[in-house]
């Protein structure tokens, strides 16, 4: 959990502090947030192969060894004096994060009895939306205070700190079976693989849709303007770090397919209930009923995250390191396209298209995923699989 805060800050905060840097480095705001566009590219891009890379390294002297790496370039990002110098450290931040957080997500369903393992994964997981919730306002308050660059020393510090708990608390992790560069690919290719990547992609783009564009569906649904926007996104990231904790739970007395299923379609009910209410307050929506759909939306949207990835690492066998790394290259690849589709609807339809546009994905999403499940069943979590055969 605390890798994935400090990696889930780090990516983040930049949102919180781009005008700081816009100033000091004397370019556009639009030019500043290309800095989030590179690190998610860079990081959607890499997972895969930073995985395929780092298969041999053990998992405690990669989440240990990369934490390391990853305070020693936030300290260095501290003193970047230039807008390239500071593109390429963030580029290296990705690159980073890109090998050790599928790394966690790896060991912890690994370490954890079977019975345990969603739990085990949601807590994980749970690192990031707490990162959104303490992290991110945390980060915000010392660049006001101080300036940008505090931010990153800070983000070093508690990276640092990261380190040596994970030194001193991580045991030792057992070993998947040596399995080759070539067999792993062929792993990665299986159809039961590849399904839960495209239903990472689209579960992404159907349910970050909302929260990418929070703003204007919650003026065009309430028309309070940007008022209580800060609350709508407080109460998004609270339910969505219950909601990890949740969907870790159900997996475990559910079971995978069930849960999965349950919150592909709580999204649903939350993204079409919104679009409803908008349809017919004509804008003038109780604020008490926008925080109860977003309540629903938070915890499943985020609940989804420990079955999807117990789904990964039990279905990829050897590969599935590589098979979460493959499926958060996905959910990276799904936020953007929830930031394109997302953009155009509200162009067209304004926040209630935005809304419209995320259940006709959710509902796509929920059907593409009841083919999966239904031809490649998982009862409730377990200990990684062997290594189905190659061929």
């Amino acid at each position: 959990m605390l890798t994935t805060f400090v990696i889930g800050t780090d990516d983040f905060i930049i949102a919180g502090i781009l005008p700081a840097i816009s100033v000091d480095l004397d370019v556009s705001e639009a030019a500043a947030g290309q800095l989030v566009t590179v690190f998610s590219i860079t990081y959607a891009v890499a997972a895969p192969i930073m995985a395929m890379l780092m298969a041999r390294v053990p998992s405690k002297t990669l989440i240990v060894g990369g934490l390391a790496v990853f305070a020693a370039i936030n300290f260095i990002t501290s003193f970047a004096s230039n807008y390239p110098l500071l593109m390429a450290l963030r580029v290296l931040a990705a690159l980073v994060a890109a090998a050790v957080s599928p790394a966690a997500f790896a060991v912890a369903g690994r370490l954890a009895a079977p019975e345990r393992v969603g739990r085990a994964i949601g807590t994980v997981a749970a690192g990031l939306t707490v990162s959104l919730v303490v992290g991110v306002p945390f980060g915000s308050w010392v660049a006001s205070v101080f300036d940008w660059r505090a931010t990153f020393v800070s983000v070093g510090i508690f990276t640092a700190l990261a380190v040596v708990i994970t030194a001193i608390t991580l045991p030792r992790v057992p070993e998947m079976p040596a399995v080759s560069v070539r067999d792993r690919l062929l792993l990665l290719r299986r159809p039961v693989v590849l399904l839960g990547v495209v239903g990472t992609v689209l579960g992404a783009c159907a349910g970050l849709m909302t929260y990418t564009y929070i703003a204007p569906i919650t003026h065009d649904l309430t028309g309070t303007g940007a008022a209580h926007v800060p609350l709508f996104i407080l109460i998004m990231g609270v339910s969505g770090a219950l909601g990890t904790f949740v969907g870790g739970r159900l997996t475990d007395r559910w079971g995978v397919d069930r849960t999965l299923m349950a919150t592909f379609g709580g999204v649903l009910v939350a993204t079409l209930g919104l679009a409803l209410v908008g349809q017919f307050t004509g804008g003038d929506a109780p604020i008490w009923l926008v925080g109860v759909f977003l309540v629903i939306w938070g915890v499943s949207a985020w609940g989804n995250n420990p079955p999807m990835t117990s789904r990964a690492i039990q279905k990829a066998g050897a590969a599935g390191t590589e098979a979460i790394a493959l499926n958060t290259s996905g959910l990276y690849l799904g936020v953007a396209l929830a930031g394109a589709i997302g953009g155009g609807a509200l162009s067209s339809n304004a926040g209630t298209g935005v809304l419209v546009a995320g259940s006709v994905i959710g509902l796509i999403t929920i059907l593409v995923m009841a083919l999966a499940v239904r031809k490649y069943p998982i009862g409730r979590a377990e200990v990684s699989e062997p290594a189905p055969a190659a061929s």
